[in-house]
């Protein structure tokens, strides 16, 4: 059996910089199709993309997902959900990842 690929997940330079200090260890997005528990399956690997460049990488392993209302969050994640996504009437999908030790070279 092949070895599934890792996820891919092209970030705007603020989040990824976050994510590269350990600063940010969640990805929200749109639940749906393409984020869901299928596709962000717990264990999975995951490549954290500055852009959709090859320099800037690291990888990491996705250690919780939830699909989350986002009505139910406050403060600045409520309006930052709200600026992105325009509206807080769709399920967000909460990924939480764990960043691995080593970092994905060009390729």
């Amino acid at each position: 059996m092949d070895k599934e690929k890792p996820l891919f997940i092209a970030l705007k330079s603020e989040y990824y910089e976050q994510f590269k200090c350990g600063d940010k260890n969640t990805e929200y997005r749109l639940y749906g199709p393409r984020w869901n528990e299928k596709t962000c399956r717990v264990g999975r690997d995951v490549i954290l993309s500055k852009g959709y460049g090859k320099k800037d990488r690291i990888t990491g392993t996705i250690s919780e997902f939830n699909q989350m209302d986002a009505r139910k969050y406050g403060g600045l994640l409520r309006a930052t959900i709200l600026a992105i996504f325009g509206t807080l009437e769709k399920p967000i999908a909460e990924i939480r990842i764990q960043p691995s030790k080593r970092r994905i070279w060009m390729i």
